[in-house]
């Protein structure tokens, strides 16, 4: 099922498509409310992961963090720029806290092989994440999450991105338990996490098989 799109972020949220079609079946156990949220949502943290670690040359990506950076700000404060704000911005979430919590992402590419470290580094990240994930998708309820996630999802991204299969192991082996975090999150650690265990085993990453995403999607949604 494809998550609603709107006019002007078309090509960004087909980017993340294209790169996670396990989300054609994720997005079935959003709820129909969430999902024109969750779309532009997780479409931005990939994007803000691939300038986090994509590229042989960090400049590129230091460059789109900053900018980055100043358009959330500018969120908080009521303005926008990017396509994917049609969606978010609109919402009362902790815009700038996130923003300042993305100066922690350049330390992580250069001790790629730190794996504690890094973890350590991103935890005040996960935590700007989860308040705004608390925002868009939080509605009270047992579904909801506890407001807080773990950091080794996000640092998954960079195991994804330069097919790290030593990388994906050691974070498998603490990867979290899926009680934490909105039913969408929860739905994206269940991915991401399937996606681990193909790069842990064969040292490639690729999309996962569609049972095993619906088993584990469905598993995932279900509330806690």
């Amino acid at each position: 099922m494809s998550a609603t799109v709107q006019s002007g972020d078309e090509d960004f949220v087909g980017k993340w498509q294209a790169r996670w079609p396990e989300w054609r079946i994720g997005m079935a156990f959003v709820a129909p409310a969430q999902r024109e949220r969750a779309a532009p949502w997780f479409s931005l943290l990939d994007e803000l992961c691939d300038a986090a670690w994509a590229g042989a040359d960090a400049t590129p990506g230091l460059a789109k963090l900053a900018w980055w950076q100043d358009e959330l700000q500018g969120w908080a404060k009521g303005a926008r720029r990017h396509p994917l704000a049609a969606q978010l911005q609109r919402v009362d979430a902790p815009w700038q806290t996130l923003a300042l919590a993305l100066r922690l992402l350049p330390a992580t590419r250069e001790h790629p092989a730190d794996t504690t470290r890094n973890l350590a580094q991103l935890q005040d990240l996960a935590l700007a994440i989860a308040a705004c994930e608390s925002r868009l998708f939080g509605d009270g309820s047992r579904d909801s999450g506890d407001g807080r996630i773990d950091a080794a999802p996000l640092l998954a991204m960079q195991a994804f991105v330069r097919a790290d299969q030593s990388l994906a192991a050691h974070l498998l082996a603490d990867w979290p338990a899926q009680g934490g975090g909105t039913r969408p999150r929860r739905i994206a650690n269940a991915i991401l996490g399937a996606r681990l265990h193909v790069l842990a085993r064969d040292g490639e990453s690729r999309p996962v098989p569609g049972p095993r995403v619906l088993w584990s999607s469905w598993r995932a949604a279900r509330p806690r």
